[in-house]
């Protein structure tokens, strides 16, 4: 092949790459030794409407001009840096019939880069294919052959096969080739057994193969089998996994003249094609979102197929030497580039078109002097164009501005309600900041200088004109709070948590519920709030064993009622969810919190205040009244890096005796940061003595000093700090309890559980505690709930009775007995009606009663509170 023929298009970037071999200049009628490879840059000017050159660049190859070719050239990912980039690769014959090929890399400068190269005894001539790395991939005696920059070594793949028709990267399966090859029929089967056809259709099997895994993905996923035989070129358009199966969009083209959509390894439509032997098939996409599929035929024909309802031929070309598919006008969408043919013509991008079968049409030969207009008046539209964003960037630059105002405002409303709320629990008068100081803060910090000053801040409650009075109720209340409510305030961490405990005295912990504890940071940080996130756990000790009887943390149930806001009152444990323990154990009650620690790591030292809220219950006539919202300061604690790199804070579990020395606020903490998880373990036909053996023994465990019931395993690995507690109901049967750090180390230990226990155990998850103890809780719970609804209608009740007056004095019954005598005359049958009428009225009114809405919604509230913990009982027991 002349030097001049060794032509190769490739488009890169909207940009035409054309690379052509020469002999340079200076070395005519020399030894002609050295092969110059070149390439041009080709940019369409849309004012010209031709393409011109950019900038070009050179590599020399040493080497007769007869022995050296271009192979193929493509665009490939180098998995150095990511980055697509241009590859051409080429082919040197040497002595003794040994091949050299080259592959190079196209920077953006211009510079060509060799990759690697290799050496083969034979040539490559069919299904060659640049892939990412870059790598080169060829078929060769029906075995699939490749090499890259990694290794630069060829490798075989153990597969065989008669044809590649794509190559590409598939999501979770990376590289992957597909071909197609001789299926391997059963060899029972008699081979008279099989028609002509019959074999035609399963001689052949379609497949894929994944370079990277070495993978073999089953055809029908792609197209069924019987297409097996008649596919020639595919083009995968979409690949996605979803719930682990890989899902494909592709079309292929066939020996039969056909275009074929395949959508999740079924046919969705079919297309006959104008020429005869299709050999290529790629995509475009246009301006319209349209998605074309453009042919290449053996004979030099393009055409173009469009899907839209159905498939069709949109347009179609003759004589074509080349088709690429890039934006090479600029607009954002794919165009059409055809280089015809054209002997007359040295030019290789003298004869071309650029189309996207709608609005876009560039054809060469054509005069567009008189188009000058129309390109004035595309500028003067990207100037109006320009006007209206820079117009929209405006208005979204002031809506920035104003949402930037609105969140200070709410930031400084918030700030100054934390202050509030410390200043309360210590007992002291909150004075709220004038609108003149407000404004000269927020004229201080405020990088906005064109904002309009915001008004100043207003009283959270409604006596705004005597603030102190306002105050003065709930400072009266958490005074009621005795000296000495609490023994020890706490504090633990385990991981990457944090773990405060306030030890409370039992009496003080009976006359409570709802009990939960609130961590403010005393610093005052203007750009966060002092609030600190924690979150629900409840975790009980059973005071009669000394053993942990836990309330687990369990999913709740589907929500069927809504609690409402009494009074719309907005309090600390509602603006913050938190995570609290409350532990009972003998005479103390202990109210464990629990936050992440990282966070508070950043200010390197913090000081957090440390609040208990709960619902002060009240007695009356042994049933229970109304509860009134507390919250008491129950004292600071400090945290530092440097404490805890020290281990200050840390969890102590050491083994002394056969026993685990860690305290009981250890034993807590560690409780705390764990969940919990309960099994019921039946056996039918052995006694449960494994289970304890393998706890002792195989999982290291050693019982808590505190609480002996509950042992602590010190096995090395993930399962260490794991805590188990193994109760026994009869030899046959008994509920193992863990408190592990993720569902990792849960499965961890089951899996070694199931290894020592007999193969007849029945092993099932419990959602919750005993049964014994949820139906207890449901008794009372159910108790409560009508005591609740009993009180509630019978104060409304007596209320009503109070209302009415009930004949001419209250109280007064009405007497049915003198009935006869008051029926023997007209006038005491009239009397008898209007006192029936009046009877029927006061009966009508005690049962119409109206009810204000502050009443009605703390009845509601009451009734929605004991349904729904009877409904969370109910549920646990399901």
């Amino acid at each position: 092949m002349l030097l001049g023929e060794q032509e190769q298009f490739l488009s890169y970037n909207g940009e035409v790459l054309i690379f052509q071999l020469s002999k340079p200049k200076h070395m005519e009628g020399a030894a002609d030794k050295t092969v110059n490879l070149h390439v041009r840059r080709m940019a369409f000017n849309r004012d010209t409407k031709l393409f011109v050159q950019k900038s070009s660049g050179v590599f020399s190859v040493h080497a007769s001009h007869l022995k050296i070719e271009i192979i193929c050239c493509s665009c490939t990912t180098d998995s150095r840096t990511g980055i697509i980039l241009p590859c051409i690769l080429m082919k040197k014959k040497k002595k003794h019939n040994v091949v050299k090929y080259l592959l190079l890399l196209l920077h953006n400068s211009n510079q060509f880069e060799q990759s690697f190269h290799f050496k083969l005894d034979y040539e490559l001539k069919e299904d060659i294919r640049l892939i990412t790395g870059p790598s080169v991939l060829w078929r060769h005696a029906n075995k699939l052959f490749y090499i890259s920059s990694n290794t630069c070594t060829v490798l075989s793949a153990p597969v065989q096969l008669s044809s590649v028709v794509w190559t590409g990267e598939i999501e979770d399966e990376g590289t992957v080739v597909l071909g197609i090859r001789t299926a391997c029929l059963p060899e029972s089967e008699d081979e008279d057994e099989f028609s002509t056809s019959d074999r035609a259709i399963w001689g052949s099997e379609f497949f894929g193969y994944a370079i990277e895994t070495q993978k073999i993905l089953t055809g029908t996923c792609f197209m069924p089998h019987a297409y097996s035989r008649v596919v020639s070129s595919v083009y995968i358009c979409k690949n996605e996994t979803l719930k682990k199966q890989l899902q494909i969009s592709l079309v292929a083209i066939t020996h039969k003249n056909q275009l074929i959509w395949f959508q999740d390894g079924l046919p969705e439509g079919v297309c006959e094609l104008p020429y005869e032997k299709p050999c290529s098939v790629k995509t475009a996409v246009i301006s319209s979102n349209d998605l074309l599929f453009v042919v290449s035929f053996a004979s030099g024909n393009v055409c173009v197929v469009q899907r839209r309802d159905s498939l069709q031929v949109a347009s179609k070309w003759q004589k074509v030497k080349s088709v690429l598919v890039d934006d090479f006008i600029g607009s954002g969408s794919e165009q059409l580039l055809l280089l015809f043919k054209d002997d007359s013509n040295i030019d290789v991008l003298s004869t071309f078109e650029i189309t996207d079968l709608g609005e876009v049409n560039y054809a060469s030969g054509i005069n567009y002097k008189h188009d000058v207009s129309a390109a004035e008046e595309l500028q003067e539209n990207g100037l109006l164009t320009v006007q209206a964003l820079e117009t929209r960037l405006q208005a979204g630059r002031t809506s920035v501005r104003e949402l930037q105002q609105h969140l200070g405002l709410k930031k400084r409303v918030i700030l100054e309600s934390c202050r509030a709320l410390i200043n309360l629990v210590e007992e002291r008068t909150h004075i709220l900041p004038s609108a003149k100081e407000v404004k000269c803060r927020r004229e201080y910090r405020s990088l906005l200088n064109s904002a309009e000053p915001f008004e100043g801040l207003v009283s959270l409650w409604d006596d705004v004109e005597n603030p102190p009075h306002s105050l003065s109720k709930e400072t009266s209340l958490a005074s009621k709070v005795p000296e000495h409510f609490k023994e020890q305030l706490w504090q633990r961490v385990v991981g990457d948590s944090l773990v405060v405990g306030v030890k409370l005295t039992e009496s003080f912990y009976l006359s409570l519920r709802d009990v939960s504890l609130s961590l403010v940071m005393d610093q005052d940080f203007s750009s966060i709030s002092p609030i600190i996130e924690c979150q629900n756990k409840i975790i009980k000790l059973n005071k009669a064993f000394s053993a942990l009887a836990v309330s687990s943390c369990h999913i709740e149930p589907p929500p069927k009622k809504m609690k409402l806001d009494l009074h719309s009152k907005k309090n600390l444990k509602e603006e913050c969810p938190k995570r609290c323990s409350r532990v009972q154990l003998g005479g103390a009650k202990t109210v464990v919190a629990v936050t992440s620690l990282s966070p508070l790591l950043a200010f390197h030292r913090v000081c957090c205040i440390v609040l208990l809220h709960a619902k002060k219950q009240k007695h009356r006539n042994d049933s229970l009244q109304d509860s009134k919202m507390i919250t008491v300061l129950c004292g600071k604690i400090f945290l530092s890096l440097e404490d805890i790199s020290n281990g200050k804070h840390s969890v102590k579990m050491l083994r002394d005796n056969s026993y685990c020395t860690g305290s009981m606020e250890d034993i807590l903490a560690v409780l705390a940061v764990s969940v919990r998880f309960s099994f019921q373990i039946v056996s039918s036909d052995c006694t449960l003595t494994p289970v304890n053996s393998w706890l002792l023994g195989e999982m290291e465990c050693t019982p808590f000093k505190e609480c002996h019931d509950n042992i602590f395993c010190h096995k090395a690995g993930n399962v260490y700090g794991t805590v188990f507690n193994w109760t026994l109901k009869n030899p046959f049967e008994g509920v193992l309890t863990l408190f592990c750090r993720n569902l990792t180390v849960l499965f961890q230990c089951l899996h070694s559980l199931t290894r020592v226990l007999p193969p007849s155990c029945d092993v099932k998850l419990l959602r919750s505690g005993s049964k014994g103890v949820l139906t207890e809780q449901l008794a009372l719970a159910l108790e409560k709930e009508m005591l609740t609804l009993r009180s509630s209608f019978f104060s409304k009740e007596s209320k009503a009775e109070k209302s009415l007056t009930w004949g001419s004095e209250p109280g007064k019954k009405i007497s049915d007995a003198p009935m006869a005598s008051l029926l023997d005359s007209e006038e005491g049958v009239q009397q008898f009606r209007k006192k029936l009428q009046n009877e029927r009225e006061e009966s009508v009114l005690s049962m119409n009663q109206t009810m204000n809405g502050a009443r009605y919604q703390e009845i509601a509230l009451k009734i929605a509170e004991a349904q729904l913990s009877s409904d969370m009982i109910v549920w646990r027991l399901s």
